[in-house]
């Protein structure tokens, strides 16, 4: 089910981009960098690793909050709309400690908690005052692929043994899922440049397995924006 998502979402982007570059239309290599926020703490999704992690880990959903940054291919279908692909990149490191719990010598038993993701993202915009314009807001939707991959390395405790041993380890998981995209923003359109600034809201989740404090991870979150592109 995985590669047949991967492969519809290929096969109708490159159809779409290849649509609109044929257009013979001025297109757009888009750059950004920006921050990404994850989904809060209370609208995240069930059964998510996070969220039953700080209910014995010292640590803060917000700690993920981190440097996302990226590129992307801009194509008009028409003066009001457009066709998008492009692939972005984020990845941080939170560290934590047990909060009830420390070692024999009173240090503090810790762990980094790591998360990676890659989203490859396929949109259609809408630009309301045309996409020839000096200022040209603009909204839209689509659909991402995130290739993912959260680990958990440090020391933990083995409550299933008496005495409760802090073992050393590190466990990892992997995945490549599926979601919404929903985006807005406004460019400046300055001869062959364009400068900007984008809101995205995205949504996906993937399996992490039973190594792990719950099955689930919530990958959605928001990214905000600053781009800078050039036209030809």
């Amino acid at each position: 089910m995985r590669s047949q998502t991967v492969t519809r979402f290929i096969l109708t982007a490159t159809c779409l981009l290849g649509a609109a570059a044929s257009a013979g239309a001025q297109q757009i290599a888009n750059f950004s960098i920006g921050g990404f926020v994850p989904r809060a703490q209370d609208a995240r999704i069930d059964q998510d690793v996070l969220v039953e992690n700080s209910t014995f880990l010292t640590f803060n959903i917000k700690d993920f909050d981190g440097l996302t940054y990226g590129g992307e291919y801009i194509a008009p279908l028409g003066p009001f709309f457009e066709v998008s692909g492009g692939v972005s990149f984020y990845q941080k490191t939170v560290p934590s400690v047990y909060t009830d719990f420390v070692n024999t010598n009173g240090s503090e038993i810790a762990q980094d908690l790591k998360l990676r993701m890659i989203p490859f993202s396929a949109a259609i915009r809408m630009t309301p005052f045309g996409n020839d314009k000096g200022v040209q807001p603009y909204f839209g939707a689509g659909v991402q692929i995130v290739n993912w991959r959260y680990t958990e390395s440090g020391d933990f405790i083995d409550f299933s043994t008496p005495g409760r041993p802090v073992f050393n380890d590190t466990f990892e998981a992997t995945g490549t899922n599926a979601g919404p995209l929903v985006l807005g923003g406004v460019r400046f359109n300055g001869g062959g440049f364009v400068t900007g600034f984008e809101l995205r809201w995205a949504k996906a989740e993937g399996t992490v397995g039973s190594d792990f404090s719950a099955p689930k991870i919530d990958l959605g979150g928001w990214n905000y924006l600053f781009t800078i592109g050039k036209r030809w």
